[in-house]
């Protein structure tokens, strides 16, 4: 497959971001706090707002910052994992 917008490539950035996630300091316990806040049935509108944070702050806090990008993708696949969780039930 040709992609045109380096889609591959994109991808493997993101799940090498995410994989670094679960080594970093919020991962050393047992549960992370994403883990406790999806427990607590918050979960979509955590990610949701993470999304919307991040969204918000690209090109301004860090400048065009490529890791708020992939925040916004891991908290978009998050919601996506949840969304189809809420649906295995329908």
């Amino acid at each position: 497959m040709e992609y045109k917008f380096d889609e591959n490539i994109n991808l493997r950035s993101v799940q090498q971001y995410i994989d670094n996630t679960y080594t970093e300091h919020y991962a050393h316990s047992k549960y992370q706090a994403t883990d406790m806040i999806i427990d607590a049935g918050h979960g979509e509108g955590f990610c949701i707002g993470n999304i919307m944070k991040y969204a918000m702050r690209y090109g301004k806090k860090n400048g065009k910052s490529e890791k708020d990008l992939l925040k916004i993708i891991h908290y978009a696949l998050i919601a996506l994992h949840l969304n189809q969780e809420d649906n295995k039930d329908d």
